[in-house]
């Protein structure tokens, strides 16, 4: 079993400090690496599904939240609130007002919809120092958020394709649903008081679940204090679960912030709010694919995709024109020379690396190289050029597999 907090912090993926601040940790260079590579796999699979990208403020007034209903059910989450010219703002703890805000600043005709808006901010969370842990509860938090903006008869369609959105990004990942949840309300006041707007919720999340095909078990007390959502479940090693992904309804915020829409008949119309994050944090995902995968990443999300190896001096010059393709294509390589030891404890260091080669006076005279897969497998000497379009083109498509001879370069 692993856990990310030791094996993120001995790979050189993240870390914390005192001076910064428990559930705050910084993300060194490898991780930084995973991330961003995640962050351009969602941002790319949102705009092929017509999303369009904003970027809004991680501060605003009060009185935002107060309208939205975060600040009466949610508070208590929230940080307190900053004393500005005569006014108070607070750290946003979720991106759903502000997409609210950006949706009410100009007039929308019911031909622009459904309206798909993506962002992947900041949110800030007064997490007890009690529960902080690694990556996986923090304080700091920067999620893949969107909110589609449609009618009601398209929500189905909408809540259907967000979780097509999710299953594909999981078989990049490499990662497998354990559960899929309906989470519903539960005794107490902490939920908006609107019980034909939850019923309506409830019902159309049950059809697109049930139109996808997809088992669940509805679990009371999960629910958004807004409405309800579909949670998509993941397990750690020891069997802790946690959720990753959701796809929400929400009628409470358009009303909150009397959201229209001009309709075909010509009158306004209320449109509905459909919350989705396809893999949800940036910090909980990465904390689950250290963990699922040991730290031996898919190709395409490795910190070092190609570890190149040259076995002497002699070869530094041939392994360093190497490096320099690999940056003109977009893959990570690294160049571990004898310096750090010798070749067998070099490869042995480079083990959850994709891809190695080892360079020799050979490989420097011809301009070929034998690549030595992760899974063990050695590979005949090919031309570095075709290697390294191969090693592009599995890359390029977020595959999982390691070598495919047959792809397409």
């Amino acid at each position: 079993m692993h856990d990310h907090r030791k094996l993120g912090r001995e790979l050189g993926l993240f870390d914390t400090d005192p001076l910064i601040g428990a559930g705050l940790p910084y993300w060194l260079p490898g991780g930084a690496a995973v991330r961003h590579a995640l962050e351009e796999y969602v941002r790319t699979a949102e705009r092929r599904a017509g999303y369009q990208h904003v970027y809004s403020p991680v501060l605003g007034k009060r009185e935002l939240y107060e309208i939205s209903g975060h600040w009466s059910h949610y508070s208590d989450d929230m940080f307190p609130p900053m004393d500005l010219g005569g006014e108070q703002v607070v750290l946003r703890p979720s991106l759903c007002p502000h997409h609210a805000v950006i949706y009410r600043s100009r007039p929308h005709s019911h031909r622009e919809l459904p309206l798909r808006m993506a962002e992947l901010g900041g949110m800030y969370r007064s997490e007890l120092s009690g529960v902080l842990g690694g990556l996986t509860r923090v304080r700091s938090i920067h999620l893949n958020d969107a909110h589609v903006f449609c009618t009601i008869d398209q929500v189905a369609d909408e809540v259907q394709a967000a979780l097509e959105m999710i299953r594909r990004a999981y078989g990049a990942l490499g990662i497998s649903p354990a559960r899929y949840r309906l989470s519903l309300p539960g005794a107490g006041g902490k939920y908006v008081a609107a019980p034909e707007l939850w019923q309506r919720s409830t019902a159309l999340l049950g059809a697109a679940l049930d139109r996808s095909g997809l088992p669940y078990e509805a679990v009371e007390g999960e629910a958004a204090f807004y409405g309800p959502k579909i949670d998509v479940q993941v397990t750690d090693g020891a069997g802790r679960e946690s959720t990753l992904s959701t796809v929400q309804i929400d009628f409470h915020q358009p009303e909150q912030f009397d959201l229209r829409y001009i309709g075909a008949d010509g009158g306004k119309h209320r449109p509905v709010m459909v919350h989705r994050s396809i893999i949800g944090s940036m910090e909980r995902a990465v904390a689950h694919l250290i963990e699922q995968h040991g730290g031996a990443f898919p190709a395409w999300l490795a910190p070092t995709q190609l570890a190149i190896l040259p076995i002497s001096d002699a070869e530094l010059p041939h392994a360093a024109v190497l490096a320099r393709r690999c940056a003109g294509l977009g893959l990570r390589a690294g160049v571990a020379g004898p310096e750090q030891g010798s070749l067998g404890s070099r490869v042995r260091n480079s083990r959850r690396v994709p891809y190695q080669a080892v360079i020799g006076a050979r490989e420097a005279a011809t301009g070929q190289v034998a690549l030595r897969l992760r899974d063990g497998r050695r590979l005949d000497a090919l031309p570095a050029e075709e290697a390294l379009s191969r090693i592009s083109a599995l890359v390029g498509a977020h595959r999982t597999e390691l070598w495919d001879s047959d792809v397409h370069v």
